[in-house]
């Protein structure tokens, strides 16, 4: 892993905004930046600023080593390209993810006639969680870059495979209970939310959120769902979004799609079955699934059966 080989000054100054760190001090140093810049560029102002006595201490310390920290969370990975996919390994890199990279989202977007692959994720410092992109076309070259804005926040961000509209398009949970719908014209920072979704049904009565991305179907969104319950059980579900209106559940499983069976109960976290993503293949939804976090496994449903049982339970027979 390296730094980004170039870092757009506006977009980084937006994300010091964002994040509260673009004082006075901080918006002096990157004045001394090209529009484009590089990690080395960086240090090297921030270096000279660590040798002023008025920048080595207090707020005006914490100024600098944001600067330095926001730039290390956002960088490259570069494999082999000579290497099989299930030998690449993406271990933390940033001092955001000292403790860790949690629960990936991948998704496969389309936008002018290209694929790029992106994945939303967790990195864990031991003791906060932050959202992070991951983005490639190829699996060889890897970009990783913060989140930002005023809804970005706690974890279950889940991107739509395309644009609707003008807008990208993000399910996600900010307040640890509901799932929510984000729009945004730029796909680093997210201003709104609205809310999809609350607890209904027992299985589900603590919390709601996503098991990855919206799979588009002819019958609208397929949207695998979580849901936690008595004792902590996690259980997964299912809803169904209008395909023109996301906003809009047009269907909603009553019971799980999937529940930990009595061999499945016992692992590092008990009872607990959790999905990140799942796809349609031959009529199929395949959907890998951890237990417990403890080890993986799949499951298959048909998609024509789950679609109709989806369809047979609309709002109104559950709102």
């Amino acid at each position: 892993a390296h730094p980004n080989s170039s870092y757009d000054k506006h977009i980084f100054e937006r994300k010091l905004f964002e994040m509260g760190l673009l004082s006075h001090i901080a918006q002096r140093l990157m004045d001394k930046l090209p529009d484009c810049f590089n990690y080395e560029e960086l240090q090297e102002i921030t270096n000279q600023a660590r040798r002023s006595d008025r920048l080595a201490y207090g707020d005006s310390k914490h100024i600098v080593e944001g600067l330095l920290s926001l730039a290390q969370a956002n960088y490259e990975i570069s494999f082999d390209t000579s290497k099989d996919y299930s030998e690449l390994v993406i271990f933390p890199n940033s001092p955001t993810e000292r403790r860790g990279i949690e629960d990936a989202r991948f998704v496969a977007f389309e936008e002018d006639g290209q694929t790029t692959y992106y994945a939303t994720y967790s990195a864990y410092d031991g003791q906060l969680a932050f959202p992070q992109l991951l983005e490639t076309t190829d699996f060889a070259q890897f970009k990783i870059v913060t989140l930002n804005g005023p809804e970005v926040a706690n974890k279950n961000m889940a991107l739509f495979p395309r644009k609707l509209g003008d807008s990208y398009a993000m399910l996600s949970r900010q307040d640890g209970e509901n799932l929510y719908l984000m729009y945004s014209d730029q796909l680093h920072f997210w201003y709104k939310k609205r809310i999809l979704m609350r607890p209904t049904y027992p299985w589900e009565f603590i919390q709601v959120g996503n098991c990855g991305s919206p799979i588009e179907t002819k019958a609208g969104w397929l949207v695998l769902t979580h849901g936690v319950g008595p004792m902590r059980k996690y259980t997964i579900g299912a809803i169904l979004l209008d395909i023109n209106d996301p906003g809009q559940v047009i269907g909603r499983l009553r019971e799980p799609l999937l529940e930990p069976t009595q061999e499945e109960r016992d692992g590092y976290v008990p009872n607990v079955v959790y999905s990140c993503g799942s796809l349609i293949h031959a009529d199929k939804l395949i959907i890998p699934y951890a237990l417990s976090d403890q080890s993986t496994t799949f499951a298959t449903v048909s998609v024509e059966e789950l679609l109709s049982e989806l369809k047979a339970n609309p709002p109104e027979q559950y709102s």
